[in-house]
């Protein structure tokens, strides 16, 4: 069956073809729920919570071949939701023994990066994040942030500007 099918048939109350769509989509739905949250339990809960959520209101859905793009949506928004109830400041050597745990190597630039994005406007950050680290077309991050596609261009444009001008050619970050 293809996705549109199975949306159909999800917002009518078939489990099983809910089960379907979000059996398909979960590693995507993982991946960007862990480029918000940096942090595995965290994502994971998101996407439980995002699940959680479609499934209550699968039913109101208006354009069931949208239900991908809708979920997307669900997703940062849970993990918008996330990021603000925990609203703390992780201290450099906890990240360092976080990654020593799970044998990544820590890398200052990438450490940059990701303070660089957390300390942006949402608007620039969610089109970011979408674009390079879930490599999404404009048209696709478009119909998940419901704005036009030049919109999306745009903040491309300035939310790279805006990056540059956070991080330093050699990689350390400008405390604006």
């Amino acid at each position: 069956m293809e996705d549109r099918e199975l949306a159909q048939a999800a917002c009518r109350g078939d489990e099983a073809a809910f089960h379907a769509l979000i059996t398909r989509q979960r590693r995507r739905l993982y991946g960007i729920a862990y480029s918000y949250l940096h942090n595995e339990n965290d994502a994971l809960e998101a996407v439980q919570e995002t699940v959680c959520r479609a499934w209550s209101k699968c039913g109101r859905l208006r354009n069931p071949e949208l239900f991908v793009t809708w979920l997307i949506r669900i997703l940062i928004n849970c993990c918008v939701d996330e990021q603000k109830r925990k609203k703390r400041v992780i201290p450099y050597e906890e990240i360092q023994q976080e990654h020593a745990k799970t044998g990544e190597m820590v890398n200052d630039s990438k450490l940059d990066l990701e303070r660089a994005l957390n300390r942006m406007k949402p608007k620039y950050r969610h089109v970011l994040i979408l674009k390079y680290y879930q490599d999404m077309t404009v048209a696709e991050i478009a119909k998940v942030l419901e704005c036009p596609e030049g919109t999306v261009k745009t903040r491309l444009y300035q939310g790279l500007k805006l990056l540059r001008q956070k991080i330093e050619p050699g990689g350390a970050a400008i405390h604006v």
